[in-house]
């Protein structure tokens, strides 16, 4: 990584980190549940059998019961792929759930839905200047997802958030330590080092939003042009500098077949040619050759030196 561009994100270090809460297969804690309310019903039925008196500890025990399933059943929760659950008793953390299915915790744990699918987040297009100046417009895309869900819950408000402002500052940040192009001058330029500009991009948000948790998989950028006031300009600059390496390439090119075109003549004793009429011929050669339009043949009646 250029020393320029350095990633120097200091945060605070995590006052919470993910841990596999006490929870249990939900099945099972279902058919306890439910055996106790149903023992309880009957055992509190069973105390006011009509032929007698109500037994009031029979009916006070049913209850009893009654309420100790309900209050088992109450900590069934379910868990769906690509989710977990965040368990918290007394505002105190104490684990999070990632296994799929029925479940079963601490009834009187608060239990909240975090997602851990893969996510796309794509920046707005950002009007910035470049490391020479020049406004440019900018946009990106990164895929990330939930790593850690206890510090997505609790080191930051909303994490989703979080990863959409600290994505455009990574950007905007990479906008301003590159130029758009360098002009066949050293070093990295956005237009022309995408691969190293997105590696590079992908390493400093992921060193903005590991406080949050998330683990960065890929980002790209999805929009890079100059901005409207100077794009007119810019690009007669880049006509104007493929035109000049074009035109160097034909230069090249044509003193390559005028060596050869001599040569050929020498070497075969077609025509005898003094120093004066050599360069008559290699200047005739190079305006056909480098021309910009088809050349006009001229018929010579008379002899090669009138």
């Amino acid at each position: 990584m250029d020393a320029s561009t350095e990633v120097s994100v200091r945060m605070p270090a995590p006052a919470v980190r993910e841990r596999r809460a006490a929870e249990v297969s939900g099945w099972a804690m279902l058919t306890v549940g439910a055996g106790l309310i149903v023992v309880g019903v009957a055992v509190a039925l069973l105390g006011l059998v009509p032929d007698g008196d109500p037994s009031v500890s029979i009916i006070v025990g049913g209850a009893l019961l009654t309420a100790a399933g309900a209050i088992t059943s109450s900590g069934l929760f379910t868990v769906a792929p690509g989710e977990a659950r965040v368990l918290q008793f007394l505002g105190r953390y104490t684990g999070t759930v990632r296994q799929d299915g029925l479940r079963w915790a601490n009834p009187f744990t608060t239990k909240v839905k975090v997602s851990t699918r893969i996510r796309n987040h794509e920046t707005a297009t950002l009007k910035v200047n470049d490391a020479d100046g020049n406004p440019i417009e900018i946009a990106a895309v990164v895929v990330w997802q939930v790593d850690d869900t206890a510090r997505a819950k609790f080191e930051v408000d909303d994490f989703v958030r979080f990863v959409g402002i600290q994505t455009e500052t990574a950007v905007r940040h990479i906008a301003t330590s590159y130029p758009y192009d360098n002009h066949d001058e050293a070093g990295l330029s956005l237009r022309e080092n995408a691969d190293e500009i997105t590696e590079t991009l992908s390493v400093e948000i992921a060193a903005r939003v590991q406080a949050a948790g998330v683990k960065v998989i890929e980002s790209r950028l999805t929009h890079l042009a100059y901005a409207p006031e100077i794009a007119q300009a810019m690009l007669q600059r880049q006509q104007a500098g493929a035109v000049v390496a074009a035109r160097q390439r034909i230069v090249e090119g044509a003193v390559g077949m005028v060596e050869l075109a001599l040569a050929r003549l020498a070497e075969q004793d077609v025509v005898e040619l003094d120093e004066e009429r050599k360069a008559a011929m290699v200047s005739n050669l190079l305006v056909v050759l480098c021309g910009d339009r088809s050349a006009q043949p001229v018929v010579n009646a008379g002899s090669l030196y009138h």
